[in-house]
């Protein structure tokens, strides 16, 4: 797997770096995230590749991404989660309840969605498809860009100087530690559904008298 990064970096530097982390946060499934860790190691190791630029090239591929899956969120993204969401087990009242979620912490999600699977690609898109204002979206995604950026890289740097096998270490140890988080909200969301489920109809439905712009369910028709 180094040697096969190793080859990329060399051949493309940083344009690699920021296209695959840009293209993962349209969400296609492709390892913007070890890509960084690896281009930070081969940083500290072959000294060709500046890891200033590299952190920069994954801050601004992480922002651009974002933004341009925030653009299709909000145009595509409530008609395909209410027409096609019940094939991957969405019902109406749990996309309600994700609704709900992001008219509570919707800025919240963007940030930290950063640093978990599946959420950092789909959180964008997710934030435009249930209307996060624009306004604290820019501030949580420059934000939760510049951390993520600078925690993996710089990280990955520090601790890969003199071995790559470190930074896959890195890799596997965050993997675990965000699946483990993810399986406690999974947990917990199942446990308390119908509750969840609840607030969130009383929410939305008190959401537009208080000037709050959710997503339409009419959309889908």
């Amino acid at each position: 797997m180094s040697s096969f990064f190793s080859h990329l970096f060399t051949a493309y530097g940083y344009w690699f770096v920021a296209g695959v982390v840009g293209i993962e946060r349209l969400g296609i499934p492709v390892p913007g995230e070890t890509a960084l860790i690896f281009a930070g190691a081969f940083a500290a190791t072959s000294h060709s590749m500046s890891i200033g630029l590299i952190v920069a090239a994954a801050c601004a591929a992480t922002i651009i991404g974002n933004l341009a899956g925030y653009w299709l969120g909000s145009r595509l993204g409530c008609w395909l989660l209410y027409r096609h969401g019940h094939l991957v087990g969405l019902t109406n009242g749990r996309i309600k309840l994700g609704q709900y979620l992001f008219l509570r912490h919707g800025t919240k999600l963007v940030l930290f969605g950063q640093f978990f699977p599946v959420l950092r690609e789909l959180a964008a898109f997710l934030a435009g498809a249930n209307r996060v204002r624009w306004q604290p979206f820019m501030i949580a995604n420059a934000a939760g860009a510049i951390v993520w950026s600078g925690v993996f890289g710089f990280g990955a740097y520090l601790l890969g100087k003199g071995a790559a096998h470190t930074a896959k270490s890195l890799e596997i140890a965050l993997a675990i530690i965000a699946v483990a988080a993810c399986i406690a909200v999974f947990i917990y969301l199942r446990r308390n559904e119908q509750r969840l489920q609840a607030e969130a109809e009383k929410a939305l439905a008190q959401a537009p008298r208080n000037g709050q712009n959710v997503a339409n369910p009419r959309l889908a028709t």
